[in-house]
């Protein structure tokens, strides 16, 4: 009811533009349109002109159906087709005859009527599996008949036979070999033969492809460790799209694994050894499943355990040392002596076996840091094991008597046993009835024996300690000690020295002077440096001070005394000192300028003296200019005994004169001639003499 109302509206509008438009004598059809589909209504009216009969024709034959045609006004008349059928398709006439005695007008116009296109039962849904021929049908019809085509991507789909996608001449689509890019949106367009009537089908076409994994790596090797994670990637395709899943070693630990959001990469935080093994993926969907294996190799760095770190065994004794090793693969094991860098075999007095050293009958030089080392293409790895033994017997040594003491020399350090020597012992006696007698002496102090008796003999041995305990001893010498000839030690006291500045000060003092006189001191002391040189003096026998001047501030220093006399030196006395660092003084700008001010005082107090005594100089230079003829520190001449001469009111010529009778007349001479004489003082002639 809608659409007729609608139509009539149309044509409502259609006729009144048509007579706006129109003359008295014009034809015209109007329509909605030209092509009609089955089953529709439409109608089409006529407009004379002018008032006159109007009839119509379909295809020249008059209609005379009064229910299909009914006269608007006396200018128009419109015909009415009520459910349009192929048979109402034709030529149709408006013929009018006018009343006014106009000539019989007419107008024609041509109606189309079809039936379709559609589609029918076409499928809009193909599913085809890759590889296969996939045919698509497109069952498209209509009256008058239809041209069907086929687009994908707005691109029309060739016909031609020896495509690989084509359309055939019943109007299906044919896919051969479908491939994975096959899949999207076809569509199939209708047309109405000879017409511009047409109508589109969108259909879709899905490509099925089994799964398929595919792995980057097969044999996957990690080294297992807290801070390492690795990631086993399972590459899939496959459409519909695969599910995935994953078996994985049954010794492993599933709290570390985590995955990604489609199963396809597996993650395994820190690595252990418990993860080595096969790890199976496997991707399905509706057409089949698929698998791949990654072996993953996990292998152990060496690592390298021994029972404790230091081993003190006593000499002759038997010690083994455990090493147990790990690692994967498992490694080597190997001992090694570092000091001497042996590798330790199976044989002998040292020997390894089932990863245990073995040392038998410990000697001195078994002393030392043994390396347990594991070996394994994963690494190295080795822990250090210390054996400490007593020292070996010092040799090539070597005694110095003395009047009253025996110096030891060693030409070599004996054999530590593994850790150092911290000092000496020191053995003595007079005959093999008698107990030893001994020392202990620190091993940076002189191996000296005191106090001995002169002209005596002796037998000596020295033994070295470190940490273990005492060590073997030296073989005996006998030795006999000298007379009382060089002088005995000196001693210099710590607790008067006295250190001012950069200047040493400290007593010096003999206990004993030998059989002859003290002939000097020799002294030498050093900067406690690397590189520095000794600087040596001689002292008097008489010192009893040695002073030192001039030495470095802020620097440790060495000295060392020998006293001398016919018979050689002494043992050297030694002290260590330290000079303090240089005060703060006045600095050289300072000294300059109070030097140039007393330089200039002692300037000007010379050229005073030299104004005020002889009249010269600098200032009396100035005051000449300044003052005139009246110098300060003039004197007048006053007439006195000893023939001196008063000239009252009359000033002395500038300066000294001398006065001396000759001839009655008293000559003046001027002793300085710097001063040239002025105008006034030159009328002054001869002054005679007077009497006193």
């Amino acid at each position: 009811m809608m659409h007729q109302s609608t139509l009539v509206l149309r044509m409502t509008v259609l006729l009144v533009l048509g007579q706006m438009s129109g003359t008295a004598a014009a034809m015209a059809i109007i329509s909605t349109k030209s092509d009609i589909e089955i089953g529709v209504k439409y109608m089409l009216l006529c407009k004379a002109g002018g008032e006159g009969d109007i009839t119509w024709q379909k295809d020249g034959k008059e209609i005379d159906d009064e229910e299909r045609v009914s006269k608007i006004d006396e200018e128009s008349s419109k015909l009415e087709i009520q459910n349009a059928t192929l048979e109402d398709a034709g030529s149709y006439t408006c013929l009018c005859t006018f009343d006014n005695g106009d000539p019989d007008g007419r107008t024609s116009t041509n109606i189309y009527v079809y039936d379709g296109p559609s589609f029918g039962a076409t499928q809009v849904y193909h599913e085809f599996l890759i590889g296969q021929d996939g045919m698509v049908p497109c069952l498209a019809s209509g009256r008058p008949k239809v041209d069907v085509r086929w687009f994908r991507d707005e691109r029309v789909i060739s016909s031609q036979e020896g495509d690989r996608v084509t359309r055939l001449q019943d109007n299906s689509l044919r896919i051969k070999n479908v491939r994975k890019d096959d899949a999207g949106t076809y569509t199939c367009q209708a047309t109405i033969r000879g017409r511009t009537i047409k109508q589109n089908k969108q259909i879709s076409v899905v490509v099925n492809a089994p799964p398929t994994v595919t792995l980057k790596e097969k044999i996957k090797k990690v080294m297992a460790g807290a801070d390492n994670n690795i990631s086993l990637l399972c590459l899939v395709d496959g459409q519909p799209t695969p599910n995935i899943s994953w078996i994985t070693p049954k010794h492993s630990d599933l709290a570390r694994y985590r995955f990604n959001s489609n199963r396809s990469e597996l993650t395994i935080c820190a690595v252990s050894r418990a993860d080595y093994g096969e790890y199976i993926c496997t991707a399905r969907n509706k057409i089949g499943e698929s698998t791949g294996t990654i072996e993953l190799h996990v292998s152990e760095a060496p690592e390298v355990y021994v029972r404790a770190k230091e081993e003190k065994v006593s000499l002759g004794s038997n010690v083994s040392l455990s090493c147990n090793v790990t690692g994967h693969p498992f490694p080597q094991l190997y001992w090694i002596h570092k000091q001497s860098r042996n590798n330790m075999d199976s044989s002998g007095r040292v020997h390894v076996r089932d990863g245990v050293l073995t040392i038998a009958e410990v000697a001195p030089s078994d002393g030392g840091l043994y390396s347990c080392m594991a070996v394994s293409a994963s690494g190295n790895a080795s822990r250090d094991v210390a054996v400490l033994t007593q020292p070996g017997p010092p040799e090539e040594v070597s005694v110095t008597p003395r009047a009253t003491s025996l110096v030891f020399s060693l030409q070599s350090q004996p054999i530590s046993g593994g850790t150092p020597i911290s000092s000496f012992v020191l053995q003595w006696r007079r005959g093999s009835a008698e107990k030893w007698e001994e020392i202990v002496v620190p091993v940076s102090d002189p191996l000296a024996i005191p106090s001995l008796t002169p002209y005596t003999t002796y037998t000596v041995r020295l033994a070295a300690i470190n940490s273990v305990g005492l060590g073997q001893y030296s073989t005996t010498q006998e030795v006999r000690s000298q007379g009382i000839r060089e002088p005995d030690r000196p001693v210099l006291s710590s607790d008067g020295m006295k250190i001012d500045g950069n200047a040493l000060s400290v007593p010096v003092a003999l206990l004993a002077r030998g059989s002859s006189p003290l002939l000097h001191y020799t002294v030498r002391y050093r900067e406690e440096k690397e590189g520095a040189g000794w600087k040596e003096e001689q002292r008097p026998a008489n010192t009893s001070v040695i002073a030192l001047s001039d030495l470095a501030f802020g620097e440790d220093y060495r000295i060392e005394v020998k006293a001398v006399n016919a018979n050689g030196s002494s043992i050297p006395a030694e002290l260590s000192f330290s000079v303090s660092k240089q005060p703060a003084g006045m600095p050289k700008g300072g000294v300059v300028a109070i030097v140039m001010v007393i330089f200039l005082v002692l300037l000007l107090v010379v050229d005073a003296t030299c104004c005020y005594t002889n009249n010269c100089g600098l200032l009396m230079f100035i005051a000449t200019k300044v003052f005139g003829r009246k110098t300060p520190g003039h004197k007048t001449m006053e007439e006195g005994t000893n023939g001196d001469l008063n000239l009252k009111g009359l000033d002395t010529p500038r300066g000294s004169i001398h006065q001396q009778q000759s001839e009655g007349k008293l000559k003046n001479e001027i002793t300085c001639d710097k001063a040239p004489l002025t105008k006034n003082e030159k009328h002054f002639g001869d002054i005679p003499t007077t009497e006193a």
